[in-house]
Order: structure tokens, then C-alpha cells, then sequence
């Protein structure tokens, strides 16, 4: 039931979030462009996680799946209320990533280790989330993940 309210509400709150706090523009780039990147390459492994997982890419909210791709974190609700915490760990501040932490952590207090472990990850990398992510698809995911030491 948690999982499901968390959903919802995240539902709720994507669109206006896009629409009025996310800056830039939308990729032009779909998952089968980007499997057909090197191998190696962070693009091609973005590609293949929305294909596994079966997303579209979300307009302007493509950076998020990218933190899942370099963290290698999965999508299970408790993992994306993780993922948050490394990105608070990151140096990322904004109101929905509170947001998502405070009712994360009320609804999943049991997750409390997991979620501390996440962010001292974010504290350890290098800062990263507030990068141009769609200059950085040629890169080899390993070079990623070792220049910005992410563990």
C-alpha cells in the first residue's frame, strides 16, 4: 500500500514539477537511438535500462535516469527514496528531492540503514547531479563511474 500512495503522489507531482522546475529542454534522443551507442558507452547502457524496465524517456527528467544508470540503482520505490539520499549526499538541494526524503523516510523507517548508506555514497562521489548528462553519452560508464568515484 505505501508503495502504491508513493506512486500516486509521484504521478501527481511529475508534470507540474516538469512544467515548472525543471530548466532546459527535452532529449531528443529515443532508447533505440541509444542502444545503438558503443557498447560501452553510458548512452547505450541508458538505453538499455529504459528497454528492461520498459520507460519512455520523461521530458527534461532524463537526468534521473542517468543517476539510476551510473548508481546502478534499481527502481523499487525504497531504491528511488535512496537514490534521493545519495543525491542529497551529492550536494543536490531542491524541494522535491525534500520532499521525496521526508515522506520516504515516514513511510520506510525500516529502510533507514539503506537509506544512510546512499547517501554517504553521494557524500563520497564527486559532485555529479548537476551535470550535462546528454554531452557525457559517448562515455565509456566505467570512466564515469571512476572519475567521479562512484562506488
Amino acid at each position: 500500500m505505501r508503495d502504491l500512495i508513493i506512486e500516486k503522489l509521484y504521478e501527481i507531482t511529475k508534470k507540474p514539477y516538469q512544467k515548472y522546475f525543471k530548466k532546459g529542454v527535452a532529449w531528443e534522443v529515443t532508447p533505440s537511438e541509444l542502444i545503438r551507442y558503443d557498447q560501452e558507452s553510458l548512452g547505450f547502457h541508458l538505453g538499455c535500462f529504459l528497454l528492461k524496465y520498459n520507460f519512455e524517456m520523461q521530458p527534461k527528467l532524463e537526468d534521473h535516469d542517468i543517476i539510476h544508470v551510473l548508481t546502478d540503482t534499481q527502481v523499487a520505490v525504497t531504491d528511488e527514496i535512496g537514490m534521493q539520499y545519495f543525491l542529497l549526499g551529492n550536494g543536490k538541494r531542491s524541494l522535491y528531492l525534500y520532499m521525496v526524503i521526508a515522506i520516504g523516510t515516514l513511510f520506510y523507517p525500516t529502510q533507514m540503514k539503506h537509506f544512510v548508506k546512499q547517501y554517504a555514497r553521494g557524500k563520497t562521489a564527486h559532485r555529479l547531479h548537476d551535470l550535462d548528462f546528454l554531452k557525457l553519452l559517448t562515455f565509456p560508464i566505467t570512466t564515469l563511474r571512476v572519475t567521479f568515484n562512484i562506488k
